[in-house]
């Protein structure tokens, strides 16, 4: 992420207004623009490069150019670790990640191996994308990871073949409603498990806890990163930007486990926000489409359109679910542990990565 990048000004957080849920869906439709993905390596670092100029005083203003820059670098680095997310598990590649997963566990008839074929292929996805993105300040070891894929992996094949098997016996139910309950099997699968995911992926977070820093006051550092000539009219520009730089990464408060239940609580809710209309809108379409004489007369075409409702819904969804809670997430102070009491930044609030 662009805060990670050298330079003592502070770059704009967004251009949008990060305190309201659609200015987030704004900010989010750019983290997860898939044109990101055709940016080569050369691309990402003259992004970089430009960012970097605007950080040391190169270039006074943002411009367009700057943000698209911005825009790059924020969906391609970790905000923890400033090095590229692995390119199939940034959030730009969700969807499309997700897509050749989702058809699979959306296809009709599917018997209990082709179930758990693809619900097993959910999970390890799944698994990949919550790690990559998760808060880096309390990494999980490989045994952990690998008992948290067992588990997550377990969950989603047990809803699915508990609720496959429970579907046919409501011999009360109409044949059509009976149909309708089938294509909704995955997405109860997919919802619980992709929470259970997020949960156990992220557990040693809420273990350990996460960094959380003070909110630095906004009369310190301007939206162009510059102290105020007015409050420090003798400082050289060394001074200023050795101060701007301090207020600009503050240092971390300490590691706070009711944070890290917060952040992780709100991503797994943010999980089911996103696979509820991309598992409920197709299929029900998808069936009401089935009875039109078009497509009883064209079946080859029933999957390239489960396809693009799937590929529109998706897109559709996905910066709805992910802006529901802010990325940079911001508390008071003493709703956290005791030992943050009192420390917090503007306003008595603290600030933390919820992780994407």
């Amino acid at each position: 992420m662009s805060a990670s990048l050298p330079g003592s000004r502070a770059l704009p957080e967004s251009q949008y207004d990060l305190s309201t849920y659609w200015g987030r869906v704004r900010h989010t439709a750019g983290i997860t623009d898939p044109r990101t993905l055709f940016v080569g390596r050369a691309g990402l670092e003259q992004a970089k490069n430009a960012l970097i100029a605007y950080k040391t005083g190169q270039i006074k203003d943002m411009t367009p150019e700057l943000w698209r820059a911005k825009k790059i670098v924020d969906s391609t680095l970790h905000p923890d670790t400033g090095e590229p997310v692995f390119l199939p598990f940034r959030m730009s590649c969700f969807v499309l990640s997700n897509l050749v997963v989702t058809v699979g566990m959306l296809t009709p008839g599917l018997g209990n191996r082709g179930t758990v074929a693809w619900q097993v292929a959910n999970q390890s996805l799944n698994v990949a994308i919550n790690y990559s993105n998760s808060n880096k300040s309390s990494p999980l070891s490989w045994s952990k990871i690998a008992q948290s894929y067992f588990l997550a992996v377990t969950a989603s094949c047990s809803v699915a073949l508990g609720l496959n098997s429970l579907v046919p016996r409501l011999k009360s139910l109409s044949p059509s409603t009976r149909l309708i309950l089938s294509r909704l099997v995955p997405f109860a699968a997919v919802a619980s498990a992709g929470a259970l995911n997020v949960l156990l992926m992220r557990g040693e977070e809420m273990r350990t806890g996460i960094d959380v820093f003070p909110v630095v006051p906004k009369s310190k550092t301007s939206a162009a990163g510059a102290v105020p000539s007015a409050e420090k009219p003798a400082q050289s520009e060394a001074d200023e930007g050795i101060e701007d730089a301090a207020a600009a990464t503050p240092a971390s408060l300490g590691k706070s486990k009711k944070a890290a239940t917060l952040a992780v609580v709100e991503t797994a809710a943010s999980r089911v926000f996103n696979s509820s209309p991309i598992m409920v809108i197709p299929p029900l379409v998808l069936v009401r489409l089935q009875r039109t004489e078009w497509l009883r007369r064209n079946p080859r075409y029933t999957l390239p359109v489960n396809l693009g409702l799937i590929l529109l819904t998706s897109y559709a969804a996905l910066p709805l679910a992910l802006a529901a809670f802010p990325q940079r997430q911001r508390v008071r102070a003493e709703s956290l542990e005791e030992e943050f009491h009192g420390r917090g930044g503007e306003d008595g609030l603290v600030e933390f990565n919820r992780g994407i």
